[in-house]
């Protein structure tokens, strides 16, 4: 299904990095969005426990308590949800990419990362026309 309107659509980004949240919240709520934010994974997975109404989660790789790919893996095992899910994180090892992918995660992107590209592919991932 191809979406043509994002107003109602809800964001969870979670990231240890002030700058990194301050800059996706601004950048997704211009675009629509409706933002929910977390400096860690830990909270990210409280968040989730408590309501299913998240069209996608953007997470760090690496976070205090819990980790992005502990997150990834929180939510295809434990929560056994299909949300999508965006994984950035400024280490960009190979491995690291191929592991958040077989994990459950539908795009790796490196930091700094160009906003078009992010909200490109926020919208690839979502089926946004």
């Amino acid at each position: 299904m191809i979406i043509n309107n994002v107003s109602n659509m809800k964001i969870l980004i979670c990231d240890d990095d002030p700058m990194t949240l301050r800059t996706l919240e601004f950048q997704f709520k211009r675009e629509g969005y409706e933002i929910v934010k977390t400096v860690n994974g830990r909270d990210a997975a409280k968040i989730l426990d408590e309501t299913y109404d998240f069209d996608l989660l953007i997470a760090d790789l690496y976070m205090p308590m819990m980790t992005g790919m502990e997150l990834v893996t929180y939510v295809r095992t434990t929560l056994q949800r299909q949300t999508p899910i965006i994984i950035v994180s400024r280490v960009n090892i190979d491995e690291n990419i191929e592991q958040a992918l077989e994990l459950g995660a539908n795009a790796y992107l490196p930091k700094p990362f160009n906003l078009t590209e992010l909200s490109s592919t926020v919208k690839k991932v979502l089926n946004i026309d």
